[in-house]
C-alpha cells in the first residue's frame, strides 16, 4: 500500500492553491469535498471543532494514513508579527518558526483573552482525532497569519494568496 498522507483544510479557499500546486482531483464534494493525488488526500471539512472532527473521524476510517497536515489561516494577538507570516505550531522545526496556538469556536477580538499568540477554530480538534491513529511525530499544523484579531472575516481571494504564498515553505513535509 502507498504511503499516503492527508492534508486537512477547513475553507476551500484555503485548499484551493494547494490542490492546484499538487493537481489534485475532486473525488467527493458531499458531506465534505475531497481530492486527491497519487500520495495525497486533502479535505475540506468546514469551519469548526465539531465539523473538522466528524470529517477527520471519517476521512482515517477510509484510507490509511502515514502523516496528516492542517493547514490554516489564524489571527495573531501581537502586532508585530507580519500578515503572511507561515508558523507551525505542533513542533519546533529548524526551517520554520513556531508559535503557540489555540482553537476557539467563535472569533477571539480580545487578546487579553488568549493565553497562546495564535488562534484558530479548527487545529486542535484535528490533532485531537489524529493522535488516536498517527504518531505527533507525523502530525503537522501550518498557520498563515491572516490578521491580528480581527472577527472581520478575510476575503477568499486574499486566503487564497497567503495559502498559496506557503506552499514551497511547508511542501517539504508532506
Amino acid at each position: 500500500m502507498k504511503s499516503m498522507t492527508l492534508i486537512h483544510t477547513a475553507l476551500f479557499c484555503e485548499a484551493k492553491s494547494i490542490i492546484e500546486h499538487f493537481k489534485m482531483r475532486c473525488i467527493q464534494k458531499k458531506p465534505y469535498r475531497i481530492y486527491s493525488s497519487d500520495s495525497l488526500v486533502l479535505i475540506v471539512s468546514g469551519i469548526g471543532a465539531k465539523k473538522t472532527a466528524l470529517h477527520v473521524e471519517d476521512i482515517l476510517k477510509r484510507y490509511e494514513f502515514i502523516k496528516a497536515i492542517n493547514v490554516g489561516i489564524a489571527g495573531c494577538k501581537d502586532k508585530s508579527v507580519e500578515i503572511g507570516t507561515l508558523y507551525c505550531t505542533n513542533h519546533k522545526l529548524s526551517d520554520i518558526d513556531y508559535l503557540t496556538l489555540s482553537s476557539h469556536d467563535k472569533a477571539i477580538e480580545d487578546k487579553n483573552a488568549l493565553s497562546t499568540t495564535l488562534v484558530d477554530m479548527e487545529a486542535d480538534s484535528f490533532l485531537k482525532i489524529c493522535k488516536e491513529q498517527l504518531s505527533s511525530g507525523n502530525l503537522f499544523v501550518f498557520k498563515i497569519v491572516s490578521d491580528h484579531l480581527s472577527a472581520t472575516i478575510p476575503q477568499k481571494s486574499f486566503v487564497e494568496g497567503l495559502i498559496k504564498n506557503s506552499i514551497k515553505i511547508w511542501e517539504k513535509y508532506v
